[in-house]
C-alpha cells in the first residue's frame, strides 16, 4: 500500500539524525554479533513476546486502527499473534551463528555471519505485525534493525518497540538492537537510512521498493499485489467460495495476499455466485458498480477513502443504499476486461471482488494473464480444481512465484500451519515483480554465509566425457568445418 511520506527534511540534517542512530546500532550488533545460538533465540523469544502477550497484542492493535484508521482490530489481533507464533515455529531449530553445515565431500564448511544493520521500510497496513517479523528475522542472525515506519503507523511502532526493548533488557541484550526513526518520518530520512545501513528490507509502496533498490545497499523489495483465483469448473464450490470470502474480508482486505479478482468456469459460474452469496458477497447492479467505481478510483487512482475500510463506510462514501448491501461482507462487480480502463482489474485494498465468467480454463488462464500484464504480476494465484494439469499449467506458464491450490489466499501465502511456506508478511516476486527474490523473506535472508574451501581428490573430467554423447548427436567439427 502506498504510503505518503512528510515533506523532506534538510538532507545534512537527516543524514546527521540517521548517522547518530546507526552508530549506536553498530556498537549493540558488534556486541550481539557475539552472542551463541541460544541467545540469538532468546532474543528471538524476548520479541516474539513483546507482541504476543495479550495485552500488548490488543494495544497495539487498538492504537493502529485507531491511527491509521485501516482494518479491524479483532483481525490485526489474530494477524499478529498467528504470523509472529508462525514466524517463531520456523525459527525454532534453525542454525543462524558458526557452523551451519559441513559438506565434507565438496570440503565446504558454511559459517552463517550477520548482515549488520539492517533497514526496514515498513508499511501502515501493518504497523505492528511486519516490524515485528523483521525485528526477529535479524535478530536470528545477529544483526541490528532500524525501522522506518510509515507516518500513519509511527505510534504502533513506537509502542512496540517501547515493548520490544523492555524485553531485550531483560535477558541483557542490548536496546539499541532496535531503533526506530524519530519524527516525523520524512522521505529524506528512510533514503538516508536505506543507504547508511547494510542490508534494506522494504515492505509496502512501490516507490519505497524503488527507493531500495537505488540505495546503494544490497535490498529485498516486494512487488504489487493483485492476486486471481481460478475456480475450474471440477471446484467444490461451497469450499471455495468459504474460502475466498474469509480471506477477502480479513482486516478489510489489507492484504497483499488478498484476493482482488475470481474467474469462475462458466459451468460454475452461477452455482458458485450462489455460494459466493451465501457466504455474505452481493453482486451490485451496473448502476451501482458505476457509481463505486467513481468513488473508488477518483482520476483512476485508488481513493484513501475506501482503503481499508468495511462494506458499510465504502458504501456511504459511494452513495449505494440499496437495502441488500447493508448486511454484505464483500461488494462484488462483473468484470470483463482489465487495464487502466478497468480498474476493477487492479488491487482494491478493501472488500470489493471483481468476478470473471470464463468460457474454459484455456480463457481464464488468458483472462488472468491481462490481469497480471496490468497489476500483480509475479506475486502469486489461487487455483481450486481437482486437475494436477491446470495446477502444473499454473506454475510452469504464469509469472508468479506461488501458485496457491484450494486454500484461503490471505491466510496460505504468507505461511500456514497446514503448509510449508515461511510465515512472511514480505513475498518477493522475483524478476516478473520488479524483485531480486521469488520466496517468503525469511531469517536466511538476513545472513551472510562464510564459507571455508579444502582441497578435496581431483574431479576433472576429460573432454570426450563432456562432449562424447553430444558429438554423436550432432556429430564432431573443427575449426575451418563447414
Amino acid at each position: 500500500m502506498a504510503t505518503q511520506m512528510e515533506p523532506a527534511r534538510d538532507s545534512g540534517a537527516a543524514g546527521k539524525i540517521v548517522a547518530a542512530l546507526v552508530t549506536k546500532a553498530r556498537a549493540a550488533q558488534k556486541i550481539f554479533e557475539r552472542s551463541t545460538q541460544q541467545q540469538l533465540d532468546d532474543a528471538v523469544l524476548a520479541v516474539g513476546w513483546a507482541i504476543m502477550n495479550p495485552g500488548h497484542n490488543q494495544a497495539l492493535a487498538e492504537l493502529a486502527v485507531r491511527d491509521t484508521g485501516l482494518g479491524v482490530v479483532a483481525d490485526k489481533i489474530a494477524k499478529n499473534h498467528r504470523k509472529t507464533l508462525g514466524l517463531l515455529r520456523d525459527l525454532r531449530g534453525a542454525k543462524s551463528t558458526g557452523v551451519i553445515a559441513e559438506l565434507p565431500e565438496k570440503g565446504i564448511t558454511e559459517i552463517a555471519r550477520p548482515a549488520g544493520v539492517v533497514a526496514a521500510v515498513v508499511p501502515s497496513t501493518n504497523p505492528a505485525a511486519t516490524p515485528a517479523n523483521n525485528i526477529i528475522n535479524a535478530l536470528k542472525c545477529g544483526n541490528a534493525v532500524i525501522v522506518a515506519p510509515s507516518p500513519k503507523g509511527y505510534s504502533t511502532c513506537t509502542l512496540l518497540l517501547d515493548y520490544v526493548r523492555d524485553g531485550l533488557k531483560q535477558i541483557g541484550a542490548p536496546s539499541d538492537l532496535v531503533q526506530q526513526l524519530p519524527a516525523p518520518v520524512t522521505r529524506e530520512l528512510t533514503t538516508e537510512l536505506m543507504k547508511q545501513a547494510d542490508l534494506v528490507v522494504v515492505t509496502g509502496s512501490q516507490n519505497n521498493v524503488r527507493g531500495g533498490y537505488s540505495s546503494g545497499k544490497p535490498a529485498l523489495g516486494v512487488g504489487t499485489g493483485n492476486v486471481a483465483v481460478i475456480v475450474d469448473e471440477s471446484a467444490d464450490c461451497a469450499d471455495a467460495a468459504g474460502k475466498i470470502l474469509a480471506s477477502k474480508i480479513f482486516d478489510n482486505a489489507t492484504s497483499c495476499s488478498s484476493e482482488n479478482a475470481v474467474i469462475i468456469h462458466d459451468r460454475v459460474y452461477e452455482k458458485m455466485m450462489d455460494a459466493l452469496t451465501r457466504e455474505g458477497g452481493v453482486l451490485l447492479t451496473a448502476a451501482e458498480k458505476e457509481a463505486l467505481q467513481k468513488a473508488m478510483f477518483p482520476g483512476g487512482k485508488l481513493s484513501p477513502a475506501v482503503t481499508a475500510q468495511s462494506v458499510a463506510k465504502i458504501c456511504a462514501v459511494a452513495r449505494l443504499a440499496r437495502p441488500e448491501l447493508a448486511g454484505a461482507r464483500c461488494l462484488m462487480v462483473e468484470e470483463t476486461g482489465a487495464g487502466r480502463s478497468h480498474p476493477f482489474s487492479g488491487e482494491k485494498l478493501c472488500p470489493v471482488l471483481a468476478v470473471y465468467r470464463a468460457r474454459d480454463f484455456d480463457h481464464a488462464f488468458d483472462i488472468v494473464r491481462a490481469i497480471y500484464d496490468y497489476q500483480g504480476d509475479g506475486h502469486s494465484i489461487g487455483v481450486y480444481t481437482e486437475s494436477e494439469s491446470h495446477i502444473r499449467r499454473l506454475a510452469h506458464e504464469m509469472t508468479v512465484a506461488r501458485v496457491i491450490v484450494k486454500q484461503a489466499h490471505t491466510f496460505a501465502t504468507g505461511g500456514s500451519f497446514d503448509n510449508g511456506m515461511p510465515f512472511s508478511l514480505s513475498m518477493g516476486c522475483g524478476t516478473w515483480g520488479g524483485n531480486s527474490f521469488s520466496d517468503n523473506l525469511n531469517y536466511r535472508h538476513f545472513m551472510n554465509i562464510t564459507r571455508i574451501v579444502r582441497t578435496i581428490p581431483e574431479n576433472k573430467p576429460s573432454v570426450e566425457d563432456v562432449f562424447g554423447a553430444y558429438w554423436k548427436k550432432y556429430g564432431k567439427w573443427l575449426d575451418g568445418d563447414p
